[in-house]
């Protein structure tokens, strides 16, 4: 099984350490690069910070336009050596190599012998131990949801029913406003009667540059009344966000991290099995595909994907008995 180990990230002291020359071509790359969204140059700064802490360890402290491959291969080794998954060195691997095609792009001149020396030589660590994809059944999202109402646990109920029929990701579900509560609903007729749909805000959801995608998501009665319920448990109060934490006796936006930790405290308790909030999202299109028979592209807009290839893989589909044939 992959150890996912988090290396801390390096305080101002440390940074302070390091060499003076890496820590104002880091913070200049970080500044100029706006094509990045606001997530990946947060992680690019600390993968940044770990790995010329890291240089000033064990490197010499050397300056950027010094270091080469066999400098970077004992990093990633030492990343290896320290547990971290091959997703997350991938990363960081990521964020020095981007490092280093804008040192070479922009100051080709100023440091002739300057090369990228993240090459192929250097082998991506390969993939661990994968997890089998298993979204949640009709039943086990309803026993969810009715243990979660029975343990009066509101505002997980209400982020649950949210990102399931939203099929929203983490980031975009923290941005959603108390101020939805009170929007108009959208009547759609079905063969079985109406139906309310309801619209988000504009959401900044993935995408390039500061602002990313802009859209609203879209919500259903379900989700509407889980959210009235806690906002009405919640009280009166400053903040605008409906997910919140509270800190020194005052709410607060939540971060992305607090959904990882209600799956672990309360969501794996209830299902019996490893659960996580990207589940919700497989889950979301597995039903709407598998269970409901609604055609890939309904899915792939309400999961806004650019491809419908991407939401295929987000849609399990448990074939059995296909290689009978071949004993037939």
């Amino acid at each position: 099984m992959e150890n996912f180990v988090k290396i801390e990230d390096i305080t101002e002291e440390k940074w302070n350490f390091v060499n003076e020359e890496n820590r104002k071509m880091v913070d200049e790359f970080i500044a100029e690069s706006i094509h990045l969204s606001p997530q990946t140059l947060k992680q690019y700064t600390s993968g940044l910070k770990i790995y010329f802490w890291w240089v000033s360890k064990n490197a010499e402290n050397k300056p950027f336009h010094k270091l080469r491959s066999i400098d970077y291969l004992k990093y990633q080794n030492y990343l290896s050596r320290h547990g971290l998954s091959s997703s997350a060195i991938k990363f960081k691997r990521s964020a020095v190599s981007s490092l280093n095609g804008y040192i070479e792009t922009y100051y080709g001149s100023d440091y002739p012998e300057f090369r990228q020396y993240i090459n192929k030589s250097i082998a991506t660590p390969p993939p661990q131990f994968v997890h089998e994809k298993e979204p949640l059944t009709i039943d086990e999202y309803n026993h969810l949801c009715e243990e979660l109402e029975k343990q009066e646990l509101w505002q997980q109920l209400a982020y649950i029913r949210f990102s399931f029929t939203s099929g929203a990701r983490r980031a975009e579900v923290r941005q959603l406003l108390k101020e939805v509560v009170k929007y108009e609903p959208k009547i759609i007729k079905t063969e079985n009667g109406e139906v309310k749909n309801y619209q988000t805000h504009v959401i900044r959801c993935k995408g390039r540059g500061v602002l990313g995608k802009q859209r609203k998501l879209q919500f259903d009665e379900d989700a509407k009344i889980a959210i009235e319920k806690w906002l009405n448990i919640r009280g009166e109060d400053d903040c605008q966000y409906v997910f919140v934490s509270k800190n020194n006796g005052k709410y607060k936006q939540v971060g992305e991290s607090t959904f990882n930790n209600w799956s672990t405290l309360y969501f794996e308790k209830i299902v019996g099995r490893r659960f996580h909030p990207h589940l919700i999202r497989e889950t979301r299109a597995t039903t709407l595909v598998v269970e409901q028979g609604k055609d890939i592209k309904a899915a792939q807009k309400l999961l806004d994907h650019k491809s419908s290839t991407t939401t295929e893989i987000y849609v399990i589909r448990k074939d059995e008995g296909n290689a009978d044939e071949a004993f037939t």
